[in-house]
């Protein structure tokens, strides 16, 4: 995980289920996807290349979301497409875990 700043507050750790997922807002327009698996927290654009839909309503395992539309899972850590029909990465975020805040920098990591 890289120091990236500014960093935005946007849940508490205990709003994030176990290998599950939370979809928030980001400064009130970037849907991100706040994922817990495999002990780490993840932030992910809360939104499948492929179909454009909320990834937030998919599920998590092992350090992957699926879209719960046409099954395209993506790498949590880097955002890549693990499978078809799905091409493209998804946008991810640096995340740091203050206490029990959740941070996330706004900047894409992979853009």
């Amino acid at each position: 995980m890289s120091e990236t700043g500014p960093w935005v507050k946007v849940a508490e750790l205990s709003e994030i289920p176990e290998e599950g997922v939370l979809g928030i807002e980001l400064d009130d327009e970037t849907p991100i996807a706040l994922v817990r698996s495999e002990g780490e927290v993840f932030a992910v654009r809360d939104v499948c290349s492929h179909a454009e839909v909320r990834l937030s309503e998919g599920e998590v395992e092992d350090g992957t979301i699926e879209c719960w539309l046409h099954g395209s899972c993506f790498d949590l850590g880097t955002g890549a497409p693990l499978n078809p029909p799905a091409t493209q990465p998804v946008p991810t975020y640096d995340v740091k875990i203050d206490g029990d805040d959740v941070l996330v920098s706004p900047a894409e990591k992979n853009s």
